[in-house]
Parts: structure tokens; C-alpha cells; sequence
């Protein structure tokens, strides 16, 4: 395919994997839009870029994504000043050790890990439409079967937990990829990737015995933020000719497993597309 600079949108863009493919894409000439809700951490990031001599072509957005109104705001943007998006590269996630609620009264991670993907990956559809060789990489879970949709309490307002909280999104970034790639008309190439355990991330709101044993087990046992990015180049690069695909560390996965089903990934888009109508008084 054609080497000419790219135009990518990176959520959570300021930390870990996202950060670090933000950087790597500026080194090889493409314009990226970073998105992510610390202004300390979009100036940081903006400072290495100016020091790689990238500057002009990194663009830091604002925007909480855990809000319906801030991620279409973002949206609204970004398609505001481009014609032509080529990648939409999705990262962002913050584990919530408490069960919180969003201004649009939903449990923040399902708010930030699932529904900002959904609504980014669907909104923006039109600009990577006009893209010669489009691509969106949802980075999560899959092939992970730990976890499920809680279809009578998405916003798990019985029994929430940090790990099933995670686990219930992940399962949802599944289904979201399955149902993308479903759509009548010719999907953009979507791509379902899941790094393993990697050293990156925030381990802040995790209880101190959990953020020692993580740490303790990153030394021996994760990989590096740069190998884990690493695959992502070739999904931009060269995105697949196929409307799905499932990559768990290295291995490309059956679409028909049950976590990929078609008729939850169908049940799924039904109840957010609830949620978002339900949410419009709170924009």
C-alpha cells in the first residue's frame, strides 16, 4: 500500500501503549490526534513530539471520554478540521476501584472502556470512510473468556467489582467488533487485539496489595509497552482485507468463538443504542 503519512486518532493517547504508538507513528511522518482528558499529560506529550520534530503533527484533544457529550465534542472536532481519518486506534481505560456514575448516569467503566469506543468507531465511520485504506484497532480483551455481559444490570449496580467491572467491558469490546464488522454496508476493517500483560497503565486506584502483586509480576512475566505496540504497525500499515479480525497475543482467533457471537453482539447494540437515546437530555 501507499507509504504516505497517515492521519490517526489515538484514544487514551497520553499514557502507555496509546502514548507510546502516538510516538512511534509521529517518528514515521503521520499526523496523529491524541485524545485524552489530563492537560498535564497532553502537554507532556506534546513537548516530546516538538522534541522529535513532530510538533506540527501532533494535536492533543481534550476530552473526557466517559462522557456521551465530551466524546462527541471530541468527534465534532476532529470532523470539523478533516475531510479524512485513516486509523482509529481505541486505548482508553482507567480501572475504577468504586463503582462511580458518569453526568449521563452510567457506571464510568463501562462509560470510558466500551461505550466512548462505540461511539467513536461509529462517528467517525464517515472520515475513514473517504480513507483509501482504513482501519480501526479496538485494543482489549479478546480471546479472553473470563467475565460476561451482565445483560440485566449493565451498570452493575448489584455486585461491582474492579475486575468484573473490566472484565463485563472487554467482553462488550467483543461484541462491539462483531457487530461493527456485521453491518450491512462494507464495514471499515476492524481489528480486535489483545497484548497480554504488558507494563503499562495507571495502577493508582487499584487496593496497595493488588498494585504490589501487579508490579512484582510485571518484572518477571509482562511485556514491554514497545512489543506489545509493535503488531499495531502492521494493522495500520496493511489493514486486513477482512471486516473482522481477532489477534490474542500473536495468534489469530476463530471468529466464531462464543465470546464473538452475532446475536449478543446484535443484543448489545440494541441496549446502547437505548442508552445513548435514554443519555440525550444529559447532553
Amino acid at each position: 500500500m501507499s507509504t504516505t503519512p497517515r492521519v490517526i486518532v489515538i484514544s487514551g493517547g497520553t499514557d502507555g501503549m496509546g502514548r507510546a504508538l502516538a510516538l512511534a507513528r509521529l517518528e514515521r511522518g503521520d499526523r496523529v490526534l491524541v485524545i485524552g482528558s489530563n492537560p498535564a499529560k497532553g502537554a507532556r506529550i506534546s513537548a516530546e513530539a516538538r522534541r522529535i520534530g513532530a510538533g506540527d503533527r501532533l494535536e492533543f484533544i481534550r476530552a473526557d471520554l466517559s462522557g456521551i457529550a465530551h466524546t462527541r465534542t471530541a468527534i465534532r472536532d476532529i470532523a470539523g478540521r478533516y475531510e479524512v481519518i485513516d486509523a482509529l486506534c481505541l486505548f482508553a481505560n482507567r480501572q475504577s476501584r468504586r463503582r462511580t456514575l458518569t453526568a449521563d448516569g452510567l457506571e464510568r467503566t463501562f462509560a470510558l472502556y466500551y461505550l466512548s469506543r462505540y461511539l467513536l468507531g461509529h462517528e467517525l465511520a464517515p472520515l475513514l470512510s473517504r480513507s483509501a485504506h482504513p482501519v480501526i484497532v479496538n485494543v482489549a480483551g479478546v480471546g479472553v473468556t473470563a467475565g460476561k455481559i451482565y445483560w440485566d444490570d449493565l451498570q452493575l449496580a448489584q455486585g461491582y467489582s474492579t475486575v468484573r467491572a473490566q472484565l463485563q467491558a472487554g467482553r462488550a469490546n467483543d461484541l462491539l467488533g462483531a457487530s461493527y464488522a456485521n453491518q450491512p454496508r462494507d464495514p471499515i476493517p476492524y481489528v480486535l487485539y489483545h497484548p497480554g500483560f504488558t507494563k503499562s497503565g495507571d495502577l493508582g486506584p487499584l487496593p496497595a496489595p493488588a498494585r504490589a502483586f501487579i508490579r512484582t509480576a510485571a518484572v518477571l512475566f509482562a511485556r514491554t509497552v514497545e512489543q506489545s505496540v509493535e503488531p499495531i504497525h502492521g494493522f495500520l500499515d496493511y489493514p486486513p482485507a477482512a471486516g473482522l479480525t481477532a489477534i490474542d497475543r500473536g495468534k489469530t482467533l476463530p471468529l466464531d468463538l462464543a465470546t464473538l457471537d452475532p446475536a449478543a453482539a446484535e443484543r448489545l447494540v440494541v441496549l446502547t443504542r437505548q442508552l445513548l437515546s435514554n443519555a440525550v437530555t444529559a447532553e
